[in-house]
């Protein structure tokens, strides 16, 4: 089930965050950056990633959005 579901309209593009409640979450930045499902997109190019903690995600999400 979605527990949240937000949108974000900023200068450069869209940011979309989704929370469930079985954990799973999606982080969006336009078509530049993407996290969902154990996996990131970074200007198209997928790799898996592994969640540790909403801090980590947060820290490596912002990381990826400054070099994209």
């Amino acid at each position: 089930m979605l527990i949240l579901s937000e949108k974000v309209l900023l200068e450069g593009g869209l940011l979309e965050i989704e929370l469930h409640d079985d954990l799973r979450c999606r982080l969006r930045y336009g078509d530049l950056v993407e996290y969902a499902d154990g996996r990131r997109r970074l200007r198209g190019r997928a790799a898996p990633y592994e969640f540790r903690s909403v801090e980590q995600l947060r820290y490596d999400f912002e990381k990826d959005l400054e070099s994209a």
